[in-house]
């Protein structure tokens, strides 16, 4: 698979790499309990927690296991979210968090987009796919909205901390070539 790029441009967005001085945007989102409460980590309580996540992506990004871009604003370049990618063989899955201030604004489905059109356009790849929780209906219209057909439900597929410490049931969307 050849290296993603290191940004994805949209009408209104940035998509790019990460970096340390980023701590403090991710913090902002990643510590907002509705943000947060569908994603498989716990709210951050402290800078040192999206420290701890970004100190992470270089060697994720390097090694291929996860391509995670940082969503931004192209007006102002300021971090709203961010948007990941793990390649398995002919496969990817995706997932996303978007901080609350930029919800119901289709930046999810525009990041979503980019990342999917770049994903489909590689040659290895015939699923792209993710999951989301079965209450999380904002998560599943915009997987709708980025072409993918809600398969069927996981049950008991992945444990949400912020909910629950048991798995719970996740519906599965897939756009396949």
């Amino acid at each position: 698979m050849p290296p993603p790029p290191e940004a994805l441009i949209t009408d209104r967005l940035v998509l790019r790499r990460p970096a340390m001085s980023d701590a403090p945007a991710v913090y902002e989102y990643g510590r907002d309990p509705d943000v947060t409460r569908y994603l498989i980590f716990p709210t951050h309580r402290s800078v040192a927690d999206a420290e701890n996540f970004l100190a992470t992506c270089p060697a994720r990004w390097e090694s291929g296991e996860e391509h995670c871009w940082l969503i931004t604003l192209r007006d102002d370049r300021r971090v709203i979210g961010s948007f990941a990618c793990r390649p398995r063989g002919h496969a990817i899955d995706i997932g996303y968090a978007l901080g609350r201030p930029h919800w119901r604004r289709g930046y999810a489905t525009e990041a979503g987009q980019a990342v999917v059109a770049w994903a489909a356009g590689l040659p290895e790849v015939y699923r792209i796919w993710a999951v989301c929780d079965v209450e999380n209906t904002a998560s599943a219209r915009v997987l709708e909205k980025l072409g993918m057909t809600r398969e069927g439900i996981l049950r008991r597929w992945i444990v949400h901390p912020n909910i629950s410490p048991e798995p719970r049931d996740s519906y599965v969307y897939a756009r396949v070539r």
